[in-house]
């Protein structure tokens, strides 16, 4: 499985001049159990998908799928997001769904949307036992693929005026899930309408959202 997810993501960035897919793929949601509201950010997906389509030649489906943690339909997702601003509870055999997922070549992006730090350490303990996530330093390669963000993640929403942080599990020298903390991306992909945050904010929580899928990608 590792190797068909990773070989379906290349096809991504192939010359743009080659026929499209038949079928398009898919940006995914995470559905978790525990009360927190995995939904937050309905307009995030699409215009993050929108963006890639733009900007990185990918040929994403506009619209994003919605996946339980313990489905076997994770596998039809090389890239998932997950979000919340409140508790994360994973059952025994969701957690060792997901690892198996992410060993088998797939791709988690958490974004912390405010309050959901405490939960999803203790959560993805669960899925990693063995691992802990580690703070990424600034000249890691995803934070300069297409886009170059020299400082780390952007800040999009203040909450506790904290700095933007991201973190990372590893399997093997593999990055298997990116954690975006204290940086709310996922506000910053959503509708102008929505958080009304200006243009230039909007720009940098959108080119960072395209380095973490094409990071995914091309690891």
């Amino acid at each position: 499985m590792r190797y068909l997810l990773i070989l379906t993501g290349l096809a991504l960035f192939s010359i743009s001049a080659a026929p499209a897919p038949a079928a398009q793929l898919q940006l995914a949601l995470l559905k978790y159990n525990g009360g927190g509201d995995w939904y937050a950010n309905p307009t995030a997906l699409p215009n993050l998908a929108a963006f890639c389509n733009q900007t990185l030649g990918t040929n994403f489906a506009l619209d994003y799928g919605t996946v339980d943690v313990g489905s076997a339909e994770l596998y039809n997702y090389p890239w998932v997001h997950m979000t919340g601003h409140g508790n994360v509870v994973f059952s025994a055999a969701e957690a060792e769904n997901l690892r198996n997922y992410l060993l088998g070549g797939g791709f988690l992006h958490i974004d912390d949307n405010y309050g959901m730090d405490p939960y999803i350490r203790v959560a993805m303990e669960q899925v990693f036992p063995e691992s802990s996530f580690v703070e990424l330093p600034f000249d890691h390669p995803i934070y300069h693929q297409t886009y170059n963000f020299p400082g780390g993640l952007p800040k999009i929403h203040e909450h506790d005026g904290e700095p933007p942080r991201g973190f990372g599990l590893f399997h093997e020298d593999r990055l298997v899930c990116f954690y975006t903390f204290s940086s709310d991306l996922g506000d910053g992909w959503e509708d102008e309408s929505v958080h009304n945050d200006p243009a230039e904010i909007r720009a940098a929580a959108l080119q960072m959202g395209a380095n973490v899928v094409e990071f995914a990608f091309r690891q």
